[in-house]
């Protein structure tokens, strides 16, 4: 039965978009811009045009976005959290999170916690209706083994809210039991983080996405391999899936036409695919049988994917990426 993705639909506009949400039972997307604004974007009316939230702003780039009910929680390299109620779409409140760049959110299913990590190397947990913070926790070093400052650039949940797992730029995950916030497990994946001694004297790469199957047995690492110019993205686009309790490693998955970082993992919950999204400075679909490791289908994206949204019957992908909103198809055949 082969699978097909196709890109049916696009809205433009003139910005990067990085953080993505769907209001449930809707049309309604909620963005994050490079132009520092929330907005949102009915795209069921004919001619869709965006609506920015109200109150408050952030002072650089919103690069993730996470929705616990009605409120909406976005992070920005500004080291903030603005949470909102989207439909007013204005500012609830607005905290000083982090000291460095916010990377990534994450909700925790059945609850009203959301985790944020950043380039302090944390991850903090908040309450989203009091906007406090319940815990802050981390297994991630401040330097790389060249001594310069890592990043923390990824987080995830599992289906049933029991775990997280961080990955930061040298390519150390760590699994969390949100119950105790302690840590119960760890992996490895060195090929992600690329170091140039010589001509640049720098670093890229790093872990930039995770996920846990829908059982919470396997993880999916994603990034990119081992990169020959530093300056750019020109490296494979590289996928890692682990037994993390055992840290078996159960499939390593490099693919030189499609290239650039991974940077969104999800399983499907009967275990049939899991699909990555990413690019260099054009973007990517792929689908893979997490049993097999086989590529089942891919599709190219004018540019480099930062988020995206899967309809629960996985027949609808919604991306975000440079100047544009996208949306796909996913059919079997046969």
């Amino acid at each position: 039965m082969p699978l097909k993705i196709e890109q049916t639909q696009e809205w433009r506009s003139n910005d990067i978009v990085f953080g993505l949400a769907r209001v449930p039972n809707s049309e309604r997307f909620l963005i994050g811009s490079s132009d520092f604004g929330v907005y949102e974007l009915d795209v069921s009316v004919e001619k869709p045009e965006r609506v920015e939230f109200t109150g408050d702003r952030h002072l650089s780039y919103v690069t993730s976005l996470a929705l616990v009910g009605q409120t909406l929680v976005s992070a920005s390299y500004d080291g903030r959290l603005i949470f909102w109620d989207i439909s007013e779409r204005k500012t609830i409140r607005a905290i000083e999170a982090h000291d460095r760049w916010i990377r990534k959110l994450a909700s925790v299913p059945g609850t009203d916690i959301v985790l944020s990590v950043a380039d302090d190397m944390q991850c903090k947990a908040w309450n989203v209706t009091t906007g406090e913070l319940v815990k802050q926790f981390t297994d991630h070093a401040p330097f790389t083994p060249n001594h310069f400052p890592s990043m923390l650039y990824t987080v995830a949940v599992s289906a049933d809210g029991k775990l997280a797992a961080t990955g930061d730029k040298v390519g150390h995950v760590a699994i969390w039991n949100l119950e105790t916030f302690e840590q119960v497990g760890q992996v490895e994946t060195p090929i992600l983080y690329t170091w140039d001694p010589r001509a640049r004297v720098h670093s890229i790469g790093g872990i930039r996405s995770v996920a846990f199957s829908q059982d919470g047995t396997q993880l999916a690492v994603g990034g990119i391999g081992t990169i020959g110019n530093v300056d750019h993205l020109d490296g494979p686009s590289h996928l890692e899936i682990f037994d993390w309790q055992s840290q078996k490693q159960l499939h390593n998955l490099e693919d030189s036409e499609k290239k650039g970082l991974i940077e969104q993992i999800q399983f499907h919950p009967e275990h049939k695919w899991v699909a990555i999204a990413g690019g260099d400075h054009k973007g990517f679909i792929k689908f893979y049988d997490p049993t097999s490791g086989e590529l089942l289908a891919s599709g190219d994206n004018g540019g480099h994917v930062h988020a995206m949204h899967i309809a629960e019957d996985w027949s609808v992908i919604d991306t975000v990426c440079h100047n544009r909103v996208s949306r796909w198809q996913v059919s079997v055949d046969g």
